[in-house]
């Protein structure tokens, strides 16, 4: 059975093998706990221990339940899966949302998967636009800020009902965000 690659960053950063972590769970009796009953028992264990507390309590949950079959890696608490692409990109923030914004509602492949409902809003961190897959997932993608003023584009696809769905998401969102690159 090949290694979680979720493990070695987790005993990096909490100092603790993951052994420890596997005692730690069965301390808990945490097979016999949903994922937010277990990440509120290692939030408690982490808290005041490391940075981005809540980044790692999510990680050794998540690990933890791939470990014990609960889960499969990209599948979500809710059974779903969720699926993300990300690209580097020439252009500053706003500007690669204008652009994103101008290229989806002219995509015949992007018009064809969203369903509408479309929001745009942002902050000084990231700016979103969201909207509904016809599956009835979420779909949103992201222009964030990178330190040389340039941003990155992030297209992530939530609550794809089966792994197969989830592939052929990934595919399709490989696929626009490179023409749109291509096309920018």
């Amino acid at each position: 059975m090949a290694t979680n690659p979720r493990i070695a960053p987790v005993e990096r950063a909490t100092s603790r093998t993951w052994d420890e972590w596997l005692r730690f769970m069965e301390g808990i009796g945490a097979r016999d706990l949903d994922h937010e009953a277990i990440a509120l028992r290692v939030y408690e264990e982490l808290c005041g221990t490391i940075e981005s507390v809540g980044w790692w309590t999510q990680s050794v949950t998540v690990a933890y339940e791939q470990h014990i079959g609960r889960r499969i890696p990209g599948q979500r608490s809710d059974g779903t899966f969720q699926m993300s692409v990300s690209r580097s990109t020439p252009f500053g923030m706003a500007e690669l949302m204008e652009r994103w914004c101008a290229f989806a509602a002219a995509d015949a492949t992007v018009c064809g998967m969203v369903e509408g409902g479309l929001r745009v809003s942002g902050t000084d961190r990231r700016i979103t636009w969201r909207t509904r897959a016809r599956d009835g997932s979420s779909v949103v993608v992201t222009s964030e800020p990178k330190k040389d003023g340039t941003a990155s584009l992030v297209a992530t696809q939530i609550g794809v009902p089966t792994l197969e769905q989830n592939d052929e998401a990934r595919a399709r969102w490989a696929d626009v965000v490179a023409r749109f690159l291509q096309r920018s």
